[in-house]
């Protein structure tokens, strides 16, 4: 299966596109998609969209793994990042993809073992596993990775697949 690991949010939307086969990931592509600050939201919102619809285009993956929305005390960031993510849940429903969802949380315990691992943690751990030459960057790729890396974990059973339908 070909996954599309998901960091959403409105300035940057990391991006990682894995294969996953036998129990072994292959790395096919990994990036982010960056907005201009100062730019209308609502242009920011169609470059992730023409951006995100390329990117399905070029790795035709079959799965779409996106990480849930984690409010802190910025409400206005919260709501920002919540649009992008309905624009990149729309791309992914428009391309026919399966899409699940994974908390930070569930992140971490995938790809680390510990829940309320540290984000270096989570970095060298995705460099470790995928045989990377060097840590991916910025940071939202490599958590794009991890939602991958999770959703080949968690979501490639079948128990998984009879859940999340």
């Amino acid at each position: 299966m070909v996954i599309l690991g998901i960091d959403p949010g409105l300035a940057i939307v990391g991006w990682g596109v894995l294969e996953y086969r036998g129990g072994r990931f292959k790395t096919l592509g990994y990036g982010a998609i960056t907005t201009p600050a100062g730019t209308k939201t609502e242009d920011r919102l169609l470059q992730i969209q023409e951006e995100l619809t390329r990117l399905i285009e070029t790795y035709h993956p079959e799965e779409m793994a996106v990480e849930e929305l984690f409010f802190n005390t910025n409400i206005t960031t919260g709501i920002r990042v919540a649009e992008a993510r309905g624009v990149i849940l729309l791309c992914g429903a428009t391309a026919g993809l399966r899409i699940a969802e994974y908390t930070p949380l569930q992140v971490k315990q995938a790809v680390v073992g510990y829940g309320r691992a540290e984000k270096r943690q989570v970095i060298a751990m995705v460099t470790s596993i995928l045989g990377l030459k060097s840590p991916p960057k910025p940071d939202d790729t490599a958590d794009a990775l991890a939602i991958a890396v999770c959703h080949g974990h968690c979501g490639a059973s079948r128990l998984a697949k009879y859940f999340n339908q």
